[in-house]
């Protein structure tokens, strides 16, 4: 099993906090194996938000034996994080854990020198006090997460939950993370690129002018659709589906299809023996080659490496049902 470690001191966010827990210490309904233990770790009583008062199941120590540690928003950007918190996280990198910041949480992370020459992200009303403070951080206040392999950020609230969804992608692969999403009634999956500041987020919404264009693209992933496609299916405008998309996603059509194409990738790639021409040509991407270099962009590994990650995990994890 392994184990997520929630870093906490006083003065965490309670949201980031209670999120993470429900999200990653609730077992999925689909049956998967070796799903996580998730302890809180903090030194004493913990007050969060100065109202909601927790015990930490055991002490900041115990983060230098977890798999991961997540550290959740933190309330006061204008002190110091304490001392012993950033100590036991950095201890934690350095004995071999994942670790991941929530909002506000990356300035524990910088704090302890971890996402030095690194590029992160937090809160976009917090990234220019983030940036001017720990100058060696490359701040990139305009996306919901950043994975760095080992190390990895996200902006705020919503996009904290984006990132604990990516993190159950990268371990148990997207079935299970669209199942997880499914129970909590969320989006499966946002890119980690995408822009923070989203009128309406990625949203299921009937009476939206996009809804139905959305859900008839998704059934027409293999084929070669344009923006003059999908305007004409919408019965508007380029321009003025350009303004819808923006509005509800935003990103631009063409960007939009895209991820969808890729996402529609990765499933075929965990849950299937097809070759990498044949799911090309069954999300629409035409020649391997295309898939690749975009696979390759937008995951930041090839489809085969993809594919081998995942079919490695399946082998140490023989009962995981795998996705459809």
């Amino acid at each position: 099993m392994s184990t997520i470690a929630l870093a906490v001191a006083d003065g965490i966010l309670n949201f980031e906090l209670a999120m993470a827990y429900e999200l990653l210490g609730t077992a999925p309904p689909t049956p998967v194996e070796r799903w996580y233990e998730v302890v809180i770790c903090g030194t004493g009583t913990v007050r969060a938000d100065g109202r909601f008062v927790l015990e930490p199941d055991c002490g900041l120590d115990r983060l230098a034996q977890a798999d991961t540690v997540i550290v959740p928003g933190w309330a006061d950007v204008d002190e110091d994080p304490p001392a012993d918190l950033v100590d036991a996280v950095r201890a934690a990198h350095e004995a071999g854990a994942r670790v991941a910041s929530l909002c506000t949480g990356a300035f524990v992370l910088a704090a302890a020198g971890l996402l030095d020459g690194r590029r992160a992200t937090t809160h976009w009303a917090h990234a220019e006090t983030l940036a001017s403070r720990y100058p060696r951080v490359e701040v990139d206040p305009d996306v919901l997460y950043v994975d760095n392999g080992s190390v990895l950020t996200s902006a705020g609230k919503a996009a904290a939950m984006d990132l604990c969804l990516h993190l159950v992608r990268r371990d148990h692969g997207s079935a299970i993370a669209n199942a997880v999403a499914r129970r909590l009634v969320v989006p499966p999956h946002r890119p980690g690129g995408q822009a923070q500041f989203v009128t309406t987020p990625v949203p299921e919404q009937p009476d939206h002018p996009l809804s139905e264009l959305l859900a008839w693209v998704a059934r027409r992933l293999d084929q070669p659709l344009t923006v003059e496609d999908l305007a004409r299916q919408a019965n508007m405008s380029s321009r003025h589906l350009g303004r819808h998309f923006r509005s509800m996603t935003g990103t631009t059509p063409l960007q939009w299809l895209l991820t969808q194409r890729i996402r529609r990738a990765q499933e075929l790639l965990e849950a299937t023996d097809d070759s990498v021409g044949a799911i090309a040509e069954a999300t629409g991407m035409g020649t391997a080659t295309t898939l690749r270099r975009h696979f390759n962009r937008t995951v930041g590994v090839p489809p085969d490496a993809y594919r081998r990650t995942f079919r490695s995990k399946r082998a140490n994890n023989p009962t995981d049902t795998p996705g459809p």
